[in-house]
């Protein structure tokens, strides 16, 4: 323990589980509540797969936000790994924070959520996003009608993408933590493996690429991973995509698309390690990898039998 380091006798700790339907933003609060990136972000909904923890510290109290993927009716196997994975999350929290998209309001999807949240046992808050695109009367009759389904302790508005709100949200969580020691070093900001966060980055970065042509079709796998002498790192990646169709969109004519989707991977997984990246990409067609045990290990969720 350095001295910056509460002693443990001061400290406290504790999960807060973000939930609420696909694309409501929680990736991009997780990002802001921790103060550096940690989850992927982009306009496509159910981009967030697993489970992905964000450290974050406000004074003595150490807060552990899990980001969930999208809550949805599930179709396929994968949605509903996805859908029992962001529950799991939610039960095995101190607290539940729902994040309801402002602009959107209460639909289908946001009813079914508070009719579930209603009846767990846990301490709840609200939190409405995208305020900055909203405007008041709307706001408050949501939060009203929202608050008339679930007992909620607190309403948030906020704005992950600018930040407004977010200090009031840490200030609220630090004192709804638990006395005891921290469960993460003072530096972690996530518990995602270095392999696993690369591929998240790369697969961000192929979804913001091609969000049209490969929308859910395909995953990335860090098969490599070497470290040299002079600081630098080798890293090997598998993109894997459902039928060769998507494989030439992924390669691009000429290589083109898959060449700058490894370029801006390649940078910002550097920033993140801090070390130069030497990023190799490939693309493998695996028909049935949504159907896989392995692939579902490899991104932390339950294969749903």
């Amino acid at each position: 323990m350095d001295e910056t380091t509460p002693p443990a006798a001061d400290t406290s700790c504790g999960f807060v589980a973000l939930i609420g339907a696909p694309n409501a933003g929680k990736s991009t609060l997780l990002n802001a509540l921790v103060g550096t990136k940690v989850s992927i972000v982009t306009h496509k909904v159910q981009t967030t797969r697993a489970i992905i923890r964000g450290v974050a510290l406000h004074g003595p109290a150490q807060i552990i936000f899990v980001d969930t993927p999208g809550i949805f009716a599930p179709k396929r196997r994968l949605d509903r790994a996805m859908v029992d994975t962001a529950w799991g999350g939610a039960k095995d929290s101190d607290c539940v924070a729902l994040l309801i998209d402002a602009r959107k309001g209460i639909t289908g999807d946001i009813e079914v959520l508070l009719e579930k949240l209603s009846s767990m046992n846990r301490p709840k808050v609200l939190i409405l996003n995208k305020i900055d695109v909203a405007k008041r009367d709307h706001l408050l009759a949501l939060a009203a009608r929202a608050n008339e389904i679930v007992n909620f302790e607190r309403t948030f508005m906020v704005s992950a993408l600018t930040g407004n709100g977010v200090p009031d949200l840490l200030d609220y969580f630090s004192t709804k933590m638990e006395p005891g020691p921290w469960l993460y070093p003072e530096d972690q900001i996530s518990d995602l493996p270095m392999r696993m966060l690369a591929a998240e980055i790369t697969r961000e970065k192929l979804f913001i690429r091609l969000h049209e042509e490969i929308p859910y079709a395909s995953t990335v796998e860090t098969t490599d991973w070497k470290e040299f002498r002079n600081g630098s790192v080798r890293i090997e990646q598998t993109i894997y995509v459902e039928r060769d169709s998507q494989k030439k969109i992924v390669l691009g004519k000429n290589g083109q698309t898959i060449k700058a989707i490894s370029s801006t991977a390649r940078e910002e997984i550097g920033e993140a390690l801090e070390q130069t990246v030497h990023l190799f990409l490939f693309v493998k067609v695996r028909s049935s990898w949504a159907d896989d045990p392995e692939r579902y290990r490899e991104m932390g969720l339950e294969f749903p039998r």
